[in-house]
């Protein structure tokens, strides 16, 4: 069962995209599995820094077939955008990605519906990109989207976009007095993009199973992380979609029981992007140096993101959750410059500790952490490629965290390049 699953366990950008990248090295396909162009996967390639929105990780190594399953919802402009970016770097879409031909399609009206509920939600504001992703999926639920495979035939997507463009058209005009453009414009740009798009939809779910039933490794990747998802994250601040390694299942079409393991990716600290409860937010300088040490800034949007001490409470919850049994650390090297770290082993919420993630929202917000704390090591792990060369603080602070959460670290990232890692086992 040569399938693993790569699962952040926070609230996203845990640093998904490298870890991916350097696993890719030992997949043979590597499939996206839910979420749209609102995550933003960095990756460092050559001298060259990209960000993947849509396109998985694998892309930048040769003889890998790229997937984007069932589970994502697709803007055909950001996609194709970019396809252009990348070739336009010298990569070779040559049979090396395919489209599922189920997944659904975010048109300009989904992007419209979105920013005009988020600028008008007042304190109800969820922070979202404003791209679309969140109405795209509500159309999915509501049975009232348009799939890729409906690029198929022209005349019956002109029929079906036509129907959904005449009810948001009445719906967006009396909720928020926006009208929608002429949809003949809105219908002739999609086909410029149907056109590039064409060649790479396909039946995914039949690829992914002959690719298992011949032994290939199936890398799955997910975006955002754990606390984001819709059902088991900090609702309503959450994605649209299972960010947990159970939407694989569903996102790719691939059955549970073909999942061999989960390796869960997590910050040596916590961050997160957007409005809702976070325990160990820092609002003052230590908060500050991580945001500017660790470059916290949305790799989609550039918002400056939110950051605290590491959330042992959390990471707890996503490896029970996600089934993870093994994590991948990342910026370690934030950390050189304390003094001191912080690391929350529980809540306290009026007076008692409470036993595992409140599902409330407001619960949450009001619980105060209760810290465990490590000395720093002030020495650079910039860099380092061997668990022997970390300072021995780092290498203390490090195994507490396996300790508390009964897992063993994989991979240690000690900095945004493939080479500043610190490999401790194999993937496969």
């Amino acid at each position: 069962m040569p399938v693993s699953v790569v699962v952040g366990m926070q609230w996203g950008d845990e640093g998904k995209g490298k870890i991916i990248d350097l696993l890719s090295e030992k997949a043979d396909v590597v499939a996206r599995y839910q979420g749209g162009h609102n995550a933003g996967h960095t990756i460092c390639f050559g001298d060259q820094k990209f960000i993947l929105h849509l396109i998985p990780s694998g892309i930048f190594h040769e003889g890998k077939l790229c997937i984007i399953g069932n589970g994502v919802v697709i803007d055909p402009k950001a996609l194709v955008e970019e396809i252009t970016l990348l070739e336009k770097a010298g990569i070779d879409f040559a049979g090396k990605l395919v489209i599922s031909n189920r997944a659904n399609i975010i048109l300009p009206y989904h992007m419209v519906s979105d920013q005009n509920k988020e600028s008008t939600s007042g304190t109800r504001k969820i922070g979202t990109t404003g791209r679309g992703i969140g109405p795209s999926y509500a159309d999915k639920i509501a049975r009232a989207g348009l799939r890729t495979c409906d690029f198929l035939e022209e005349d019956a997507l002109k029929e079906t976009m036509r129907a959904n463009y005449e009810e948001k058209k009445k719906v967006l005009k009396k909720l928020y007095d926006h009208d929608l453009p002429e949809f003949n414009r809105l219908y002739d740009e999609t086909l410029v993009y149907r056109e590039v798009l064409l060649k790479y939809i396909g039946d995914t779910q039949r690829i992914l199973r002959d690719e298992i039933a011949q032994g290939r490794n199936i890398l799955c990747e997910g975006a955002q992380g754990t606390m984001l998802d819709v059902d088991h994250g900090t609702y309503p601040f959450v994605t649209s979609s299972n960010a947990t390694s159970g939407g694989a299942c569903t996102g790719l079409g691939i059955p549970p029981t073909q999942v061999e393991r989960v390796i869960g990716v997590i910050k040596a600290y916590t961050t997160r992007v957007g409005e809702g409860p976070f325990p160990t937010e820092l609002l003052d300088g230590f908060g500050d140096q991580l945001r500017d040490s660790g470059d916290e800034f949305g790799s989609t949007t550039g918002r400056p993101r939110r950051c605290g001490w590491f959330d042992a409470v959390v990471a707890k919850y996503a490896v029970e959750l996600n089934g993870v049994d093994a994590i991948t650390l990342t910026k370690i090297d934030v950390l050189d410059q304390f003094d001191t770290l912080k690391v929350c082993t529980g809540y306290r919420y009026k007076g008692k500790v409470q036993d595992g993630m409140p599902a409330c929202p407001r619960i949450l917000q009001e619980c105060q952490p209760v810290y465990t704390e490590f000395p720093g090591w002030k020495q650079s792990t910039s860099g380092a490629r061997c668990f022997s060369d970390l300072p021995d603080n780092a290498k203390r602070y490090i195994d507490a965290l396996q300790k508390m959460l009964d897992v063993d670290v994989l991979m240690v990232s000690t900095g945004p390049h493939r080479d500043h890692t610190i490999l401790q086992g194999a993937l496969f």
